[in-house]
């Protein structure tokens, strides 16, 4: 098991998540402000098996492209998102009962 943190432009954010649910993805999105790439990012966390890691990639590129067929960008940034890949082989769920 692998945790993919993906740091991506508020440009494409709404659209990715949107393509990427009816896709049949689960992700975390963590609101934040300032910090690693400044304004205007948004952070998701997907949790992903290596055997499904090139598919997940390959879908948040190809949601970006469709978010710029779209509408063209303004400002030409060199980034459409930056992400990490983190092993999580020994993470533990905790479930809380109540």
């Amino acid at each position: 098991m692998k945790l993919l943190v993906c740091i991506i432009d508020d440009f494409y954010a709404d659209d990715v998540e949107k393509d990427l649910r009816k896709q049949g993805y689960r992700m975390t999105e963590l609101s934040s402000s300032g910090g690693f790439l400044r304004k205007g990012s948004t952070t998701f966390l997907f949790g992903v098996h290596e055997s499904d890691l090139e598919q997940l990639q390959a879908a948040l590129k190809n949601a970006c492209l469709n978010v710029e067929s779209k509408r063209q960008r303004k400002d030409k940034k060199t980034h459409r998102y930056t992400s990490f890949l983190v092993p999580a082989a020994n993470a533990t769920p905790l479930f809380v009962q109540t």
